[in-house]
């Protein structure tokens, strides 16, 4: 079953105080122009549903977009570039920062890499800031297709051997992905599947105890 195949736009929101009460989320973040709008794009099978642009980092705010499962996909601004006055890219940072660090929805963070480019310093970067919370993060090795198949193994080992100090602290899974080719996308509804599921029974576990509980930022 495709979980992203019937997502629907929600809403747009650029203050925390905005956002939507929601069962749960899962967020899609990288540096501008990793191919995240791209990747959104081939696992919902719609070809406008994020924007694409060929200027990057043009993800200006936090979008969010409903699942077949009743749960959110949440879009994420690009890092690393943007040409915007300081002001509105301190408001991003300091938005991006509180959204993945404070939103007790989020179950998970698919974390999208150009495959001819990982692990730059500000992907590491988000690494350092994201596990304190606890969550799994997934990488997309996006645009995969740019590379051999030879290129391609060797350049998956290579991130997941640079990767072992990291997953000692934090849970973290891999994979190729080519949103050209259609590769891969199987491969992360099966990720992202697990989170939900997982999220769901510990919620049922919580909820026996406490009927009335609910989650909210």
């Amino acid at each position: 079953m495709n979980l992203f195949q019937n997502a629907k736009f929600f809403t747009t929101v650029n203050h925390l105080k905005d956002l939507p009460d929601t069962p749960a989320e899962i967020a899609f973040v990288g540096r501008s122009n990793a191919g995240k709008s791209s990747a959104i794009n081939t696992l919902t099978n719609h070809v406008r549903l994020a924007y694409v642009s060929k200027t990057p980092g043009r993800t200006q705010h936090i979008n969010f977009f409903e699942l077949s499962n009743g749960s959110f996909m949440v879009d994420l601004p690009g890092y690393g570039y943007a040409q915007v006055p300081e002001a509105i890219r301190t408001h991003w940072v300091k938005l991006l920062g509180d959204y993945l660090q404070q939103r007790r929805q989020l179950i998970g963070l698919v974390l999208i890499m150009d495959a001819r480019h990982p692990l730059k310093e500000l992907d590491l970067r988000m690494l350092d800031f994201f596990h304190i919370t606890g969550r799994p993060v997934h990488i997309l090795l996006s645009k995969a297709d740019k590379l051999s198949k030879n290129e391609q193994i060797k350049t998956l080992g290579s991130v997941k051997k640079s990767l072992k100090p990291y997953m000692t602290r934090q849970r973290i899974s891999v994979q190729l992905f080519s949103s050209l080719k259609k590769q891969g996308i199987e491969e992360v509804n099966q990720v992202v599947g697990a989170w939900f599921a997982t999220h769901q029974e510990e919620m049922d576990n919580l909820n026996i105890g406490n009927p009335e509980n609910s989650e909210s930022l």
